[in-house]
């Protein structure tokens, strides 16, 4: 149990003391296999409980969730600042998104027809086949390091997985732990006043990968949800399959996020693509996972003039990079990250890198601007396409459409691609090539845009293939729900004891698919053997 009190947090909130965090002066404490042992069994024993809870209390929770962050006001804004970093404005702006993803996972919950709720009954054989999502139970969920609000302990993953009656134990990320402490105070909170088991949430803290292993091999964790890099994910993950019984493991593992210029946008709006291309890369430190980190160009016809026309375009960047001064990265380790990936690009992979910009390498934080041939990059195409966290990019200059497909086709898994093109660019036989390779390779495709911002919404997909996401699925927007649930089917079940959802008078009036055809009215006993659509 606790051995030191949190100092460090205002002595107006005695209540946010969290007894399993513990941190020195200078550093978070790792919790301890005994306390990693105790959250799990209280996530356990809370996880019949809650997942027989109703729609309202669920929605409830997360509503709650959002009022109680919202009422830490400007404790919670100076402390994610301070620990992050980050500006203010950013904060402020990710406490909004991390608020208003509860709701519209509240929102699902109400309405419900999430749960996709599936029934084929009645018909000549008299039978009754009925299935629906179910949870999967007590979840283990890792905060990121560039998102202290959003994709942290009150994140997508954890809403998403309570949204689905999965009990929550989150692994703080040790970047912030103080903001991590005053949101899972919040979430507690939340979790009493809504009526649920203590369990339903708890939080550890630690910095050392031991934590984080114990807590994925836990006998009592059935799923995980992760965003951070491709070796911390990919051991985890390891780690998930590895057990006696293995288990579904999202992890969100970064992306180089390749642009492709088309050579008419480029003769078009070079300009326009240079200016925007510059303020995406260098957003937010570049600090982003949807930080484009690959330019791919092509001449087209390979004249001269084309030529010069990527030259031109490359030159702008750089131009527009050195203009934009350095931010501040989220903490030392990142920066010093930076510098070493930085060097390794320019200089351990191959010496044909140019750095375009004039900011030497390792000055700063500040945006970094390299360009290759295509020839250069086809050799080393692995090894270039590693991500760099940081916000850097790298120009590939293709010498023409044929060699632009093979660069297309030694992508990896990649979390977004965007397409610059004009009408022209569209409506050559070659995109369609084009498109479909990019379409194989990324789970967001964007057109004329740059993939820096991500809508919170049903329809968007943040996640790709491996090794963008170690299983290919959404961590953001409502879609994120299926991740914690399983499909689940009652076959000749009484109807009083089916869930809810499932029943013949469809209580809730969710969209239901009853033998083949979507509707939202109840099913009606005719006959033992049939049963008919009302």
């Amino acid at each position: 149990m606790l051995t030191r009190p949190l100092q460090l947090l205002h002595k107006h909130r005695p209540t946010l003391l969290n007894p399993s965090i513990r941190l020195s002066s200078t550093a978070v404490l790792d919790s301890t296999t005994e306390e990693i042992n105790h959250a799990m069994s209280k996530a356990a024993s809370a996880f019949p409980i809650f997942s027989s809870a109703s729609t309202g209390q669920v929605s409830t929770l997360l509503h709650n969730i959002a009022q109680e962050i919202e009422a830490l006001g400007d404790e919670l804004i100076d402390t994610a600042v301070s620990e992050s970093s980050l500006p203010e404005p950013r904060i402020r702006g990710e406490t909004a998104r991390t608020t208003g993803q509860l709701r519209a996972f509240a929102a699902l919950v109400e309405q419900g027809s999430w749960v996709d709720a599936r029934l084929d009954v009645g018909g000549g054989t008299g039978r009754d086949i009925r299935r629906m999502l179910r949870p999967l139970g007590p979840a283990v969920v890792f905060g990121a390091s560039n998102f202290p609000l959003a994709f942290s302990v009150a994140g997508g993953d954890t809403a998403a997985a309570l949204a689905a009656k999965c009990p929550v134990v989150h692994k703080a990320h040790p970047a912030h732990p103080r903001t991590c402490e005053l949101v899972s105070g919040a979430i507690k909170r939340a979790v009493s006043s809504s009526g649920l088991p203590e369990g339903t949430f708890s939080m550890v803290q630690g910095a050392s990968p031991r934590v984080g292993q114990e807590l994925v091999a836990h006998p009592h964790t059935k799923v995980g949800g992760f965003t951070g890099s491709l070796h911390a994910g990919r051991a985890l993950f390891d780690i998930a399959n590895a057990r006696p019984n293995p288990i579904p493991f999202y992890a969100e593992m970064g992306s180089v996020n390749p642009v492709v210029v088309l050579p008419g946008a480029l003769g078009s709006k070079w300009e326009q693509i240079a200016a925007g291309l510059a303020g995406s890369v260098t957003l937010g430190a570049g600090q982003f996972c949807t930080n484009p980190g690959l330019v791919f160009t092509t001449p087209g016809t390979g004249c001269a003039k084309d030529a010069t026309m990527v030259s031109k375009f490359i030159t702008e960047v750089a131009r527009h990079v050195d203009n934009i001064p350095p931010s501040a990265m989220l903490t030392e380790h990142i920066h010093q990250e930076y510098i070493k990936n930085i060097d390794r690009m320019a200089i351990g992979v191959t010496k044909d890198i140019q750095i375009k910009t004039k900011r030497k390498r390792g000055s700063d934080s500040g945006g970094i601007v390299l360009h290759v041939s295509g020839a250069v990059f086809l050799k080393h195409a692995q090894e270039l396409q590693e991500e760099v966290f940081g916000p850097s990019t790298l120009i590939v200059e293709f010498e023409n459409q044929e060699q632009l497909n093979q660069g297309l086709v030694q992508l990896k898994g990649q979390l977004t691609a965007t397409i610059w093109g004009n009408r022209d660019d569209f409506q050559q036989p070659s995109f369609s090539t084009v498109l479909q390779l990019v379409t194989e390779r990324v789970g967001r495709v964007l057109f004329n845009g740059f993939p820096t911002g991500v809508e919170v919404c049903s329809a968007m997909v943040h996640g790709g293939p491996y090794p963008a996401s170690s299983i290919d699925e959404t961590s953001v927007g409502t879609e994120a729900i299926r991740r914690f649930t399983r499909p689940v089917c009652y076959q000749d079940c009484p109807d009083s004891l089916l869930p809810i959802e499932l029943r013949d008078a469809n209580a809730h009036g969710i969209f239901r698919k009853v033998n083949n055809e979507y509707t939202t009215e109840g099913v009606l006993v005719e006959e033992f053997t049939k049963k008919t659509v009302v």
